[in-house]
């Protein structure tokens, strides 16, 4: 495994793996002894960064989430688990009823939720402070100001350490940024938003927002990262759910002319290294200029073995280049 700093304070930077695991499903569609497993194993191999969110996995039942956050408690309980291991939760997104979403009623982010769903998270997983917290969407009901010295007020006492925000505008993470350092307070330094080797169209309506799919890695927010190096990017979904294995499975966002040519210098690359298309994926994620974090789940150890072997995959110049300029 390798490993890199997230943060930039002495108090709350971390050292984390390179690959995070994802816990989506944990607890819900993957069940206690196959999570348990993967969490096993990922440990094992070195692995120290993994991700949840509070409202996970709401759909999967109709409830509000938390099945995730819960099972990691008892597992961390049930294996000694300490502060060695990096956990990242979310929030913001909670459906505060069950049978809603987080589309139609959705916790937000003022600071009284900030606060109050930050300790549920904390008892869920069982640990005092959160090492990574993020915003998990935007709430334009609130004003930035109060998101910022919520989260700032949980970084002061202790119960939190970094900052995040995920499916955020590039210009909303900035603004919160600039309020965040204007006062001298902490600001989010890790952003989780969705990017592979595909692009998708970025055009098209999306739940969160009527201009365009904002989870995605779009060129304003490409651009704010190569401009600020001391923020990570942590990239969910870098293997489009198995679609790179399997084409037929990717969706009408993924319908571009550059596509083709894309999938078939993938699949050279990977015939000359010997290693799989997603092996391939995930090292030409982890080689970006942009610092990035791929974040993988799993449903099988299989599967999470499969990604630990890209960690020390190496692509050469000449293949970066042939898989940039694919078209």
């Amino acid at each position: 495994m390798r490993y890199r700093t997230i943060g930039t304070d002495p108090a709350t930077r971390r050292e984390v793996s390179v690959l995070s695991l994802g816990a989506m499903l944990f607890g819900s569609a993957t069940d206690e002894a196959t999570s348990y497993a993967i969490l096993d194993r990922y440990v094992e191999a070195g692995g120290t960064f993994i991700d949840t969110s509070d409202n996970y996995a709401f759909w999967q039942d109709g409830g509000q989430g938390g099945q995730s956050e819960e099972l990691l408690g008892r597992w961390r309980r049930s294996r000694g688990v300490g502060a060695e291991v990096v956990i990242a939760t979310k929030l913001g997104a909670r459906p505060l009823a069950p049978g809603t979403s987080y589309l139609d009623n959705p916790e937000g982010l003022s600071a009284k939720v900030i606060r109050e769903s930050a300790e549920r998270s904390r008892e869920r997983l069982g640990v005092e402070r959160i090492d990574l917290l993020y915003a998990h969407i935007e709430d334009r009901t609130v004003p930035l100001r109060e998101t910022v010295e919520g989260f700032a007020e949980l970084v002061a006492e202790g119960t939190v350490g970094l900052l995040g925000a995920s499916n955020h505008r590039a210009w909303r993470v900035e603004r919160a940024r600039a309020i965040a350092a204007a006062d001298g307070l902490p600001g989010y330094e890790v952003l989780q938003y969705h990017r592979s080797y595909l692009p998708p169209r970025l055009d098209l309506p999306s739940e969160l927002d009527p201009d365009g799919d904002v989870g995605f890695v779009g060129p304003d927010l490409a651009s704010y990262l190569r401009a600020e190096p001391q923020l990570t990017l942590v990239a969910y979904s870098p293997l489009l759910k198995g679609a790179y294995a399997r084409p037929e499975r990717l969706g009408a966002e993924y319908q571009l002319p550059s596509t083709p040519a894309r999938l078939a210098a993938l699949r050279a690359v990977a015939a000359e290294t010997g290693a799989t298309v997603n092996q391939v994926v995930l090292a030409w994620l982890l080689g970006s200029e942009v610092a990035t974090i791929p974040l993988v789940g799993f449903s099988s150890v299989a599967q999470l073995e499969e990604s630990l072997a890209a960690v020390d995959l190496e692509l050469s110049p000449e293949q970066r280049a042939r898989l940039y300029s694919a078209r």
